[in-house]
């Protein structure tokens, strides 16, 4: 379930929205690695700045998700996605893993909006697959048979490591985090009542 073993072309064929954003994760760290004036003034727009998101730049809710400023950071979030994306996305279907998606990342981002500083900056898919996570936790509690004892654990493990690295580093937005988590699991009754069983 969690263990990839397809080449890259089969990965692709099955799992084509997880593919594609790993795709915008790579095209927008590499625009931000070039260190231009055009691309620096350009990408900045795409950040969730929360002074600016007041001042209506809207936008700046969403954009985050699928930008990352950091190598190290976007391998993380790129890796955690191949790794926990396919199998919802074969649960879910493609319409609703990117309705849980976006729900979950907008939904973290409008609570680090109001609950955040007014000149905190954010970037990443982080908040959006802490969404993912919560979905997971609602068929593990709702749904035990959809998921076997030792894949439940790994979610779980998973999950406390999370918590853990979020706690342990003051870098990291808590608040997404958490309100991520919360945003698939409360999303997940909705539209994740009658989940897929997971199958190649």
């Amino acid at each position: 379930m969690f263990v990839r073993t397809e080449n890259i072309q089969t990965f692709v064929r099955l799992y084509p929205i997880v593919s594609t954003i790993i795709i915008i994760h790579l095209i927008f760290w590499m625009l931000f690695s070039v260190q231009t004036t055009f691309s620096n003034s350009s990408l900045e727009k795409l950040i969730g700045t929360n002074a600016y998101i007041r001042m209506g730049e809207y936008w700046r809710l969403f954009t985050p998700l699928f930008v990352h400023v950091h190598f190290g950071h976007m391998i993380i979030n790129s890796v955690s996605l191949i790794l926990f994306g396919p199998a919802l996305e074969r649960m879910l279907g493609i319409r609703k893993f990117v309705i849980v998606y976006i729900w979950s990342g907008l939904f973290a981002n409008v609570a680090t909006l109001f609950l955040l500083p007014p000149l905190y900056s954010h970037a990443g898919a982080s908040s959006a697959i802490f969404g993912l996570f919560g979905v997971y936790s609602y068929f593990i509690v709702v749904h035990k048979n959809i998921i076997d004892r030792r894949h439940t654990q790994i979610i779980i493990t998973s999950l406390c490591i999370g918590i853990v690295m979020t706690a342990a580093n003051p870098n990291m937005n808590a608040i997404a985090h958490i309100f991520g988590f919360l945003g698939g699991a409360t999303i997940a009754p909705l539209i994740a009542s009658r989940p897929n069983p997971y199958t190649i």
